[in-house]
Formats: structure tokens, C-alpha cells, sequence
């Protein structure tokens, strides 16, 4: 809740989650499916890489990731992802933060 503590409607909680995570998550790093999500083609177990966070204009309601697969890129929820074992924890806590905020069914709006 520190992380939108300041935040006054669902842009800005979306926003100060957005830069939250653009600030501690060190990219790229590996990270495997934990759920399976219609909106994402990932299989559970699946490894990716991630690599940066999706545009702004795409984490207006849910926080998504950009990652390689095959040939191209693809943006995926975070909340599906699991952080690899060489992530640094900084990167490990804040992609917890996000799953557990989600998981305690709080959203945006």
C-alpha cells in the first residue's frame, strides 16, 4: 500500500505501481508461467525472458511485462510470471509485491 499511498484515483495507483516496478526490477531476467491466463499464449512452466516493462498506455489496468519469444516480443501480465533463481532480490520482492497485491484482489478502479 506504500506504493500508492499518495495516489488519488485508478490512474495514478496504475501509474505509481508502474514506476515502482520500472524502478526495481533489474532487466532482463529469467522468469517461468505460474498461472495460466487467457489473454497470454504462455503454458505453466514456460521460461521467458523478460526484458523490460510494456508501454505505459498498456498497464493502465494490470501490470504487464515485455518478453522474448520466438522471434519477436510479446507484453504478458507480471502477475502470471514467477522471477528465475538468478534474479537479484530486489527484483524477486518487487515482482512478489505486485503478485501478493493482486492476489489480495485489489485492481485498479
Amino acid at each position: 500500500m506504500e506504493i500508492i499511498v499518495d495516489a488519488y484515483g485508478p490512474e495514478e495507483q496504475a501509474m505509481g505501481w508502474y514506476y515502482y516496478l520500472e524502478e526495481k526490477l533489474k532487466f532482463p531476467f529469467t522468469a517461468v508461467c505460474s498461472a495460466k491466463r487467457a489473454i497470454s499464449p504462455l503454458q505453466l512452466r514456460e521460461e521467458v525472458k523478460v526484458l523490460k516493462m510494456a508501454p505505459e498506455e498498456e498497464c493502465e489496468k494490470e501490470m504487464f511485462v515485455t518478453i522474448r519469444r520466438g522471434r519477436g516480443r510479446l507484453a504478458v501480465p507480471l502477475s502470471q510470471l514467477g522471477v528465475g533463481n538468478e534474479a537479484d532480490e530486489q527484483t524477486r520482492q518487487a515482482v512478489e509485491d505486485w503478485r501478493y497485491w493482486v492476489q489480495m484482489g485489489y485492481r485498479f478502479g
